[in-house]
């Protein structure tokens, strides 16, 4: 089974990339560590469809959100032909929990319901 629940803030701002026919809304999130040391651990996450396009319309750097998903990995051979490994989580489900922020794509400010609905 492949399931991730996380809660953490955006340490970047959404970048949305072309994939094909299809957009993918991309962006790390911080994660807190349960630790004496604390700390956090970043993550990459992407959300297709709709759900990544409204992370790219209302979330930004350092807001709050709780990810669904499932773990992906991939690896490439960088250009010093070493070979990278990476894992980010695809998100099924993504909860703004803090507002959403000043000017959405027009510029108004959106209710925080009409943000996750």
């Amino acid at each position: 089974m492949n399931n991730v629940s996380v809660i953490g803030n955006l340490a970047t701002d959404v970048e949305v990339r072309e994939a094909g026919e299809k957009q993918v809304s991309k962006f790390l999130l911080a994660v807190d560590r349960y630790s004496r040391d604390g700390g956090a651990d970043f993550v990459g996450v992407s959300a297709w469809d709709r759900q990544g396009e409204l992370c790219a319309q209302y979330l930004a750097k350092g807001r709050r959100v709780a990810i669904e998903g499932y773990l992906r990995s991939h690896s490439w051979e960088d250009e010093g032909g070493k070979r990278r490994r990476d894992v980010e989580i695809v998100a099924r489900k993504v909860d703004f929990l803090s507002g959403p922020r000043e000017g959405g794509s027009n510029g108004e400010v959106v209710p925080f319901e009409a943000a996750v609905a």
